[in-house]
């Protein structure tokens, strides 16, 4: 009787048991999908194995099977990973599980070194740790090219790092070789600008950065960025010792041994990329959204004016042209009403326009230029109705319109201006005051006022401002007369100029370039705030500056046409050289910074601040990302 009793009470223990693994099984399998914390993985994808082996000789085989340690995905695979020598035809690669198939499309050339530089392509399956740096390697021949050349490639114009652009080499050192002929070797810049060129036999080579959009590895189209070196490069390598440290633990060291590697070089390259001038000229269009003004673009810049010929009208002193710096948009205010108010101007227009052996030759277009919004005299506004009794409003008079620029708090550096919207026929410069405020009274003081030598509808007013003073400055009615008879209303406006106890003044000593140079100085975010031309004692001075943080820019003029240049290829001709100063300074009021400023001291690379940057490396993305996702957990 007990011992039935005691195996009834085993039976019922063993029920209970069984039903609370069940409920804690259940429970786990429940709680997988919402992880409560714990560390995050760290660890990138481990390589452990390939078929053909990495480094395999004298291979033939054109399906590759990488193996890794866990499952694994590609990111931005057409981006990131390069076959080199390129492949004419893209290779097919794609993830599967904890594999990585690769299909070679091309036929593969005899005693040939094959790279396969997936980059940081390769990430784990969860958190997307990247497998950085990883090649896989291959020879059709007996023997593995080993040689690497390296370096960084950055936009010429403001030494910002250029991702994704190809860099190559070619054996053949012909100028012709990189428009004709396929890249020797190959590698992408990362998000840092810096590349790798691998599995490089010995000899001389000429190097060449390109934005290929053709995919076909040679500059064959003049709007695809380039970037090239003057020199030859010439890959070697060198034994090395570098120090390897154990420790005992976090503050001890154990033993420090050295160890003995092999260093590649060339390993600093610094190419420069840039986009040539296109010199394509032709005619994009013609406009006239107005009937007082018609417009023409061209695709380049010109050196003359186009030749203009009236059909139905004489074109004899006709029009006002307005035109910008390059020549490539040309404004033509027309003058006579009765010209303007035909509905079609027929024009004979005289160009130059390059040819399909890229020569400049006159070219006759005859253009029918048709206003889009005519005026018609025979159009009444409409009026309001008017209510017993009252009396008949008048007409409100319509003025010229006018933008001025006359700052409340005047810096003592600005100048006041006005900008039309038509040009000006006429003005009465005894219609403009200018009045300083002394003591209770204001006195008329004489100033400059002049037309702006770039912008014909623009008008400037000159003035050595006293720093804390008041004054007024005014426009009588009617002082401006419009080309097309309307006249100005009045104007009046009170500023006070800013003290010189709210600036600072940053004045560098610039050694190391060019005899003709000028500085732009900066703000925080890459934006040019002045510009200053390098006296012939190396000095650029920035007087009556705000208070906060500069960095500068210097660009070797090599021309003296007081912009950036860019290079060509066809002429061999470099862009010009752009340094950044390597500091931000901070400018406060009352203090005058001098700073010493060799533009050669840091290398071209190391220039830029990563503050001033706009391309940021990706690991810092994936590093912020990772921080946001640890907050939210």
């Amino acid at each position: 009787m007990l011992r039935k009793k005691e195996y009834n009470r085993k039976q019922l223990i063993r029920k209970i048991m069984s039903a609370v693994t069940l409920v804690a099984v259940l429970y786990s399998c429940a709680s997988i999908g919402r992880p409560d914390g714990g560390p995050i993985d760290e660890t990138p994808p481990r390589f452990i194995g390939s078929s053909p082996v990495d480094g395999a000789l004298n291979n033939n085989k054109t399906k590759i099977s990488l193996v890794f340690d866990e499952f694994i995905k590609l990111e931005k695979a057409n981006e990131k990973v390069v076959v080199s020598p390129p492949q004419i035809q893209m290779p097919e690669i794609k993830a599967s599980g904890k594999r990585i198939h690769v299909n070679l499309l091309d036929s593969l050339k005899p005693n040939t070194t094959y790279t396969i530089d997936f980059s940081d392509a390769i990430v784990d399956n969860n958190e997307g740790n990247p497998l950085g740096n990883f090649a896989y390697t291959f020879s059709t021949g007996g023997a593995i090219d080993t040689l690497e050349v390296s370096g960084t490639l950055l936009e010429a114009s403001d030494l910002e790092p250029v991702k994704g652009m190809l860099v190559g080499l070619h054996s053949n050192l012909s100028d012709t070789a990189f428009t004709k002929l396929p890249f020797d070797r190959v590698a992408r810049t990362d998000s840092r600008g810096r590349f790798s060129i691998r599995g490089v036999a010995p000899g001389k080579y000429r190097i060449y950065g390109l934005m290929d959009s053709d995919q076909n590895f040679a500059f064959t189209q003049k709007s695809e960025a380039i970037a090239f070196d003057d020199s030859l490069i010439i890959p070697r390598w060198e034994e090395r010792l570098r120090q390897d440290t154990s420790w005992i633990d976090s503050l001890t060291i154990d033993t420090i041994i050295e160890r003995k590697y092999t260093h590649y070089l060339p390993d600093n390259v610094i190419l420069r990329s840039f986009k040539e001038e296109l010199f394509s000229q032709y005619l994009i269009k013609s406009e006239r959204l107005t009937p007082e003004k018609f417009t023409f673009y061209f695709a380049a810049k010109a050196d003359t004016l186009p030749q203009l010929r009236g059909l139905n009208f004489d074109e004899t002193d006709a029009f006002i042209i307005e035109k910008n710096l390059r020549n490539d948009t040309i404004h033509y205010w027309v003058k006579d009403s009765l010209l303007y108010k035909q509905d079609t101007l027929s024009i004979s227009l005289t160009y130059l326009y390059t040819d399909t052996l890229n020569q400049l030759i006159p070219r006759t277009d005859t253009l029918n230029l048709v206003a889009k919004k005519v005026k018609k005299d025979t159009e009444e506004p409409k009026k309001k109705k008017k209510k017993k009794g009252e009396e008949e409003e008048p007409e409100p008079t319509q003025f010229l319109p006018v933008s001025p620029h006359v700052p409340s708090a005047m810096d003592v550096y600005d100048y006041i201006s006005l900008n039309f919207e038509e040009p000006i026929a006429s003005y009465d410069t005894a219609a403009i005051h200018l009045k300083l405020k002394v003591d209770t009274l204001w006195e008329d003081v004489p100033f400059l006022f002049e037309q702006d030598s770039l912008n014909l509808r623009k008008y400037n007013l000159f003035y050595d401002w006293e720093p804390m003073a008041e004054y007024e400055f005014s426009v009588d009615s009617t002082a401006f007369h419009g080309l097309y008879g309307l006249f100005t209303d009045k104007i009046k406006q009170n500023f006070k100029v800013r003290s010189t106890d709210e600036y600072g003044a940053l004045f560098f000593n610039v050694t190391g370039a060019d005899s003709i140079a000028f500085v732009e100085l900066l703000d925080s975010q890459d934006k040019v705030v002045r510009r200053r031309a390098v006296d012939k004692e190396g000095r650029a001075d920035f007087y009556f500056l705000d208070p906060g943080k500069y960095s500068a820019r210097l660009i070797n003029d090599t021309n003296g046409n007081g912009v950036w240049d860019t290079g060509s290829f066809e002429d061999k001709r470099q862009p010009e050289m752009v340094y950044y100063y390597p500091q931000l300074i901070d400018i406060r009021v009352l203090m005058e910074y001098n700073q010493d400023w060799n533009v050669k001291a840091v290398p071209l690379d190391k220039q830029k601040l990563d503050e001033l940057k706009k391309q940021k490396p990706d690991e810092d993305k994936k590093n912020k990302n990772r921080n946001n996702s640890r907050n939210n957990r």
